[in-house]
């Protein structure tokens, strides 16, 4: 009996991306690691959100996250 063949993860996709419970990729803001103080607070608080994955590109990230 063969073994199974184990799909690996893609870590930087892993370290980038999550799934929802509705199975929708969530993914953090841009322009949220530094320079704060430059930008609104108004602004600040929008980018500490997550959003979600556009979804022509969700196909293509959950093919690189297998047992998300």
């Amino acid at each position: 009996m063969a073994k199974k063949i184990k799909v690996k993860t893609n870590r930087a996709a892993a370290k980038r991306f999550r799934i929802s419970g509705s199975g929708r990729v969530r993914r953090s803001k841009a322009g949220h690691s530094h320079g704060m103080w430059n930008k609104s607070r108004k602004r600040n608080r929008t980018l500490r959100k997550n959003d979600m994955v556009h979804g022509d590109h969700e196909k293509r990230i959950k093919w690189l996250l297998p047992y998300a």
